[in-house]
């Protein structure tokens, strides 16, 4: 289960941070409803795509090791990441007022990643003694 997690979390997150370094706009209007007009923010989006890709990287390098402590670490990271993730997307959306057509759905994707990584990240089964 654990592999298969890191597999999903890796391809989303290479796909989604080539889209931001390669046409931050894009991404940016479908999930949070604005276009990225200022240079700063054309780099700060390409840079947030770049620790996408990283992320990314990271999970598919550990999608084999994924019982290890460094896929645990790995696992316990992107739980942080989505829960994060999902806070800020829906306080943008609650507060803020921003709308945008892959808002509420990234918030549901990310809201399942995050239990994906609680439930990889719970104990197995004790061993037998046998």
């Amino acid at each position: 289960m654990t592999r298969r997690l890191l597999v999903v979390t890796a391809l989303v997150e290479v796909l989604t941070g080539f889209a931001l370094v390669a046409s931050p706009s894009l991404p940016a209007s479908l999930l949070i409803g604005a276009s990225l007009d200022a240079p700063s923010m054309l780099t700060l989006a390409r840079v947030t795509g770049a620790a996408m890709l990283s992320l990314g990287l990271a999970c598919w390098l550990a999608r084999q090791d994924g019982g290890s402590p460094a896929g645990r670490a790995v696992v316990s990271a992107m739980l942080l990441y989505n829960v994060t993730v999902v806070a800020v997307l829906a306080y943008a959306s609650l507060a803020l007022g921003v709308t945008a057509v892959l808002l509420w759905p990234a918030v549901g994707g990310h809201t399942a990643l995050a239990a994906w990584c609680v439930v990889a990240l719970r104990p197995g089964p004790l061993p037998t003694g046998r």
